[in-house]
């Protein structure tokens, strides 16, 4: 027996979901064919409780409490369990931190952080959020789908500067996402963080379209001293993940 209140929280969320520009009240009402009066009582909480947000356009989206929760049920899922072992023995092999994330909307969301015995202090943490544009694992994101959802995406965010070294020019930006689709991995040369360099790589499903993207990330000296074997066992992760979720490459 469902529970009717409960249905109509989970079709406003699956509704924002797929608008992720936002709705506003009477919107959603004539969407969902709710009257206005209780889908904005039922709006009014959700909102209240952080599950909703609400833009300066009179806009509601999903609420920041919705990715910490998404966080979570990530962590759950076989991807997280697949990838744990392979994702130690990079972190052993190179002995820098090691991180795995997802795709949440127009941003990246930590899955899993591996620290090493040397790991400098980053301000990237599980269930954090970041730009997809200015960080390895979120331009792996951008490199690897489809061009429609990639313009889409970079058409919504400004190429805000993070660091000195952040790229902000859309056209630059997507010459270098296009040499990273190429070559099979992606770099973030101080972009996100003064001081840290990191390589990433793509996770694909069996579906062969990215799930995750896992990188190793440390000082920039330390890093360009064993670059060309951090991009190899990287890459071997990377396919090795994908392999365990059931693609052929």
């Amino acid at each position: 027996m469902s529970v009717k209140s409960a249905e109509r929280v989970l079709q406003v969320f699956e509704l924002l979901a797929h608008n992720p520009d936002g709705l506003s009240i009477k919107e959603v009402s004539e969407k969902l064919s709710f009257p206005q009066s209780s889908t904005s009582n039922l709006i009014a909480t959700l909102l209240k409780q952080g599950y909703l947000s609400l833009d300066n356009m009179k806009k509601y989206k999903l609420g920041a409490k919705l990715v910490h929760i998404g966080t979570m049920a990530m962590e759950n899922l076989d991807i997280s369990l697949q990838a744990k072992p392979y994702l130690e023995k990079l972190m052993h092999s190179v002995q820098e931190t090691v991180f795995m994330a997802t795709l949440s909307g127009e941003d990246l969301v930590y899955l899993t952080k591996i620290n090493s015995n040397r790991s400098i202090r980053t301000t990237a943490q599980t269930g954090y959020s970041k730009p997809l544009y200015c960080t390895g694992l979120g331009k792996t994101f951008l490199a690897n789908m489809a061009e429609e959802e990639r313009k889409s995406i970079l058409d919504r965010i400004d190429l805000v500067p993070i660091t000195a070294k952040t790229i902000t020019n859309r056209e630059e930006l997507e010459k270098e996402l296009y040499q990273y689709s190429l070559i099979g991995y992606t770099i973030d040369d101080e972009e996100n963080e003064e001081g840290l360099y990191c390589v990433a790589a793509p996770i694909f499903g069996a579906d062969r379209r990215i799930q995750a993207a896992i990188s190793v990330a440390g000082p920039k000296e330390r890093m360009l001293a064993q670059k060309a074997e951090v991009v190899e066992r990287v890459l071997w992760t990377s396919k090795k993940i994908s392999e365990s979720l059931g693609c052929i490459l």
